[in-house]
Formats: structure tokens, C-alpha cells, sequence
């Protein structure tokens, strides 16, 4: 039986860990009891030394002082008070109006709004919840098909993991020990890419089947002028000229950027396109600012109403986004800058009280608290599992596994979409991918790439049933009972549970093609952030030399050996060839060997 337990240690401990979860124990506390539990059994089986936890308390106090993990509460509070002063509400409303006279319009509402809120509160439950509260009543008022109005909600309000600032990619970004930065970098244009499937989506579905999504009729649209006219020429006006000045800083970065901080090369590519949309949203708030301070009744109702609503937003988008992608700030202090920003914006609104500022506090709290005793336990584990040599044990699960890189990246994706099934992606972060990450990287797999395909394969995990969350954030506010509309005064049937789960199966399809596309060009990842410096030995040893002849003599020129560093030298120790305090020969010994 000690031998049996000796040689399958470590699938013995995984049982253990899954015997500990199913009976219902909380994760992190189910990680280090199996950690701990294990790690004392592996001592009485003389697997491990006595010293095997000694330090582990600096382990934990390296957790605590970890930077990165600071931008979890920062970006928590952000999403909190910007959901609870009614952001979401007043975007809700006002982009439906903007798109509700078209096909499909008040499913493109849901979904822009779930793209912004994912980029400014990165909280689903919170979108889920709102976009549930506020546009489904109203898509069932009108006839949307429940399957596509569910759906439409429960997708978009799982953009909150893949549009960066996401929780997913900062968690990601420290298992796999690269920089949270590039991860928001890499995941952009996938994440845009998934968003514009989703439209496309949509389009498609008005075009083939559009009694599934009739337009909002005209007694419900709210900012019609006095002449019965929508007020969309108007908007169409303010966002061309907003699109113009945009186009124009674009074209002038460079001279702009080389007159003012002295820069001689071109802008990067992203800095440009920040810098543009941020110089067009001010241009639009400016015009609008004195549209009204001015009352020169230029713009529409509608008009104003997009533009104090949703620049806004856009704007806190850039201070936060846009300062971390341009270097400007840590993603830690961008998420302090979002918070401060989420606060003027709720104060500006009227909408910040004593109570709202208690309640976001006491949730960031909450999550700070369960993320960070989650990783606590699975160090705990981790500690075990290494010790037992069971990061070789999971190489050689992958060691005969057909297809190679690309083999590994489907059964990886497979295994971590069953698993969303189940369990929350902050366990599938802190149990699975630290065993995945050192054969990822082994196999020659950039990391950032890989955590971008891992994000959006989470993404899924809020949609499948049986247990996608956001599947069950929506049940729990979509009416269980048949009910009378207050508007059109006609009875409303109940929302099913099996009507909630058929609207995501195509949102699931959708995000599933978006992986295999992401995986098929690893361009839309890689492109999107820095790029390494390739070092030419040539060119290197070319200033050595030149650095020689310059000074004269030689920084490294060899002298006569005595006999005392004759004699070290043939001992084998220092004192030698390469002089243990002259970096300078060992770069130029190193050089000469990597050329021959």
C-alpha cells in the first residue's frame, strides 16, 4: 500500500483535491488542505524533507506585496460605482433610441453597451443584471424572439473577460508571469473582433428571420423633435465632425508629438488611433457643452443626449486604457484613475452618496479578500504538487499527445471549456493554468498569446450550461410569472430557463469560431504588442572592438599570468581565461563561441 501511494502520488493528490471540491468546500481552503494534508503524508512517506513548508510564509507575503493584484479592488470599485450611479441605464436607453428604428436595433444596443461596460465596470453580473432589468422587458414588449433577446444579453455581458480592463486577463497575466500590459494589449483587437461577430450576428438575423427583431415603433422612441423628426441627421452631423478632427490629429501625431516632447521616430500605431479618438470625444463634449451653455439649439435632443452620455464613458475608457497601452501608467495606477474617474463621474451625476461609496467599498473588498485567498491556497498546493515532481508528471501527460503545438492548444481548449462548465474562472486560473503554463512555454508557445486564448475559451464558462453564471445572473431577474406590460398593457408570457439556455448556444458557437480564429492567426495577438529586440552579435562585438581601439589598449587585454593564476587556472577555478570580476572578456568569450 506505501509503495502503491508512493509511485502514484500525485494522481492520488488530484483525486484528493476533486474528492474536496465535490463535497462541497470552499476552493481556496480545498487547495490548501490538500496541499497541506498531502505535503505532511509525502513527509511520513519520506518523499519530502521536514523543511518542505519553511517558506512558505514568505510565499505569502510575497502574494500580499504583489503590485499587479492591486489592480483588482481598483478596477472593482470602478465597474461598482459607475453600475450603481445608473451609467448603465442611461446608456441602455440612449443607444436604443440611437439604433431601435432599424432591425435588430435594440439587440445592437445590448451588445455596444455591453462593450462599453465591459471596458469601463468589468463586472458581468453587473451588466447581466442591468441590461436584464432594462432591455429585456422592453425587447419582449416589441416582439423580440426570447432566444436571441436572452442570448443577446447573457453574451454581452460576458464581454467583461475578454475587453480589457478584465479581471480574467490580470489574474491570467500574473499565473503566466508576463505583464498585464501586453495582455491588455494582445487581447484588444480579438476581443473587438468577437464583438463585431456578435453584430454580424445580429445583421444576419434581421436580414434572414426579421420578425425575430422588429424595430422599436414610433411611439416609443423618446427624443423625437417637435416636428416629428428623429434627430439622427443632427447626430450624424456632430459625429462627422468629431470623425474629421480624429482623422486630422492622425495624420498630424507625428509633427505634434516631434514639436512637443522632442521625438524623433514615429508615433507607435496605437498612440495614434488613442490620441485621436480621445481629441474627437473632447471636440464632441466641447460642441455640445456649448450647443447648450450657449443655447444655440444647433444639435438635437438626441444628439445632446448621446454625446453627454456616452463621451463620458469613452473618456474614462482613454484615462484608464489608454495610459497603460502608451506606458504612461501601471495597469495598477490606471486602475486608481479609473476609480477616481468613476467617482467625478457619479458625484457630477448627483448620483454619489455615503451609502453607494460603503456598498463598492465593501464589495471590492469581498473579491480583494476571495482572490487573494484563493491564490494563497493554490500556493499552498503548489508547493506539494512541485515538491512531488508533479509539473514533470503533467509534461508527460502532453508527451504523446498527436498534433504537437497545435494538438496541445485544442486539447488544452477543450479541457479548460468542460471545466468552465463547472467551476468559476478564478479556479480554472489558479489550479489549471499554473500546470499548463511551464509545457506552454517549454513548447515554445508565446505566453501572452496563450493567455488571450485562454481568456476568451473563459468567456465561455459564464454561458454553457449547466452552471454558466450568467445564465443564472439573468433567471434571477427575468419574470418567472406571466405578468401585464404597463406600456402596451398586453400579457407578457415567463421567460423560461430552457429559452435562457437556447439564446446562448449560438453566442457559444460564435465565441468557440473566435478562439479557432485566434489560434489559426496568432498576428491579431502578437502584432498588438512590443516586439523584442533581436541582438547582432556582429554589430556587438564590432563596438567592442571599436571601444578597444579607442581607449588605446584593451579593457581586457590579457597580461602575464603569474604562477599563482597559472596554478588556479589549471585547479579549474577563477583566475583563469575570463576574470570573474571583467564582465567585458566573458561578453566577448561568449560572442566568440556563439559564432563558431
Amino acid at each position: 500500500m506505501v509503495d502503491l501511494l508512493t509511485h502514484y502520488f500525485v494522481p492520488v493528490m488530484f483525486a484528493g483535491l476533486l474528492l474536496f471540491l465535490l463535497s462541497g468546500f470552499p476552493v481556496a481552503f480545498a487547495l490548501a488542505a490538500t496541499g497541506l494534508s498531502f505535503g505532511f503524508l509525502g513527509m511520513e512517506l519520506g518523499l519530502f524533507p521536514d523543511t518542505l513548508f519553511q517558506a512558505l510564509p514568505l510565499r505569502v507575503i510575497g502574494i500580499m506585496q504583489n503590485d499587479t493584484l492591486l489592480a483588482i479592488p481598483f478596477f472593482t470599485l470602478m465597474g461598482i460605482i459607475l453600475e450603481r450611479s445608473g451609467m448603465a441605464e442611461d446608456l441602455l436607453e440612449t443607444v436604443g433610441q440611437v439604433f431601435g428604428p432599424v432591425r435588430g436595433g435594440l439587440a445592437v444596443a445590448v451588445i455596444l453597451v455591453g462593450a462599453l461596460l465591459a471596458a469601463t465596470t468589468g463586472v458581468v453580473a453587473a451588466a447581466v443584471i442591468s441590461m436584464g432589468l432594462i432591455s429585456l422587458p422592453i425587447m419582449l414588449r416589441y416582439g423580440y424572439n426570447r432566444a436571441i433577446a436572452t442570448g443577446t444579453i447573457t453574451a454581452s455581458g460576458t464581454l467583461a473577460q475578454a475587453i480589457p480592463p478584465s479581471l480574467v486577463l490580470i489574474v491570467l497575466a500574473d499565473q503566466l508571469g508576463r505583464s498585464v500590459g501586453d495582455m491588455y494589449a494582445g487581447a484588444l483587437v480579438p476581443a473587438m473582433l468577437l464583438v463585431g461577430s456578435y453584430l454580424a450576428f445580429i445583421a444576419v438575423v434581421a436580414l434572414v428571420r426579421p420578425s425575430w427583431v422588429p424595430p422599436l415603433p414610433l411611439e416609443a422612441r423618446s427624443y423625437t423633435e417637435a416636428k416629428g423628426r428623429s434627430g439622427h441627421r443632427s447626430l450624424f452631423v456632430l459625429l462627422a465632425i468629431a470623425a474629421a478632427v480624429g482623422w486630422l490629429w492622425g495624420h498630424s501625431h507625428d509633427a505634434i508629438m516631434q514639436a512637443w516632447v522632442g521625438r524623433e521616430g514615429p508615433s507607435p500605431g496605437d498612440e495614434r488611433v488613442i490620441f485621436s479618438i480621445a481629441i474627437a470625444s473632447f471636440v464632441a463634449l466641447g460642441l455640445a457643452i456649448v450647443n447648450r451653455v450657449a443655447r444655440l439649439g444647433l444639435l438635437s435632443r438626441l444628439a445632446e443626449r448621446v454625446t453627454f452620455v456616452l463621451i463620458p464613458p469613452l473618456i474614462l475608457i482613454f484615462l484608464v486604457l489608454g495610459t497603460i497601452f502608451l506606458g504612461l501608467a501601471t495597469p495598477t495606477e490606471g486602475g486608481a484613475m479609473g476609480a477616481v474617474g468613476a467617482l467625478v463621474m457619479a458625484a457630477s451625476r448627483r448620483r454619489l452618496s455615503w451609502a453607494l461609496l460603503k456598498q463598492a467599498l465593501e464589495n471590492a473588498t469581498k473579491l480583494s479578500i476571495f482572490v487573494l485567498f484563493i491564490l494563497i491556497g493554490s500556493t499552498v498546493f503548489s508547493f506539494t504538487f512541485n515538491a512531488a515532481d508533479g509539473h514533470i508528471w503533467v509534461e508527460h501527460l502532453f508527451d504523446k499527445l498527436p498534433g504537437g503545438t497545435l494538438g496541445f492548444l485544442i486539447f488544452v481548449n477543450l479541457l479548460v471549456f468542460v471545466l468552465g462548465m463547472f467551476i468559476d474562472f478564478f479556479e480554472i486560473a489558479f489550479i489549471v493554468i499554473p500546470l499548463l503554463a511551464p509545457v506552454a512555454d517549454k513548447m515554445g508557445i508565446d505566453l501572452i498569446w496563450f493567455g488571450v486564448i485562454l481568456a476568451m475559451n473563459l468567456q465561455t464558462s459564464f454561458l454553457t450550461p449547466p452552471f454558466g453564471f450568467a445564465l443564472f445572473y439573468l433567471r434571477s431577474v427575468a419574470a418567472r410569472e406571466d405578468y401585464i406590460d404597463k406600456v402596451t398593457a398586453r400579457r407578457i408570457p415567463a421567460v423560461t430557463t430552457s429559452q435562457i439556455y437556447q439564446g446562448s448556444i449560438a453566442f457559444i458557437v460564435l465565441q468557440l469560431v473566435m478562439v479557432a480564429v485566434v489560434i489559426a492567426f496568432p498576428g491579431l495577438v502578437m502584432d498588438s504588442i512590443g516586439k523584442k529586440v533581436q541582438v547582432d552579435d556582429a554589430a556587438v562585438m564590432q563596438q567592442l572592438e571599436q571601444l578597444s581601439d579607442d581607449s588605446g589598449a584593451s579593457p581586457w587585454a590579457e597580461e602575464p599570468a603569474s604562477e599563482t593564476d597559472k596554478a588556479t587556472s589549471e585547479s579549474g577555478q577563477p583566475g583563469g581565461d575570463v576574470a570573474p570580476d571583467d564582465p567585458a572578456k566573458a561578453l566577448q568569450e561568449s560572442l566568440k563561441q556563439g559564432q563558431q
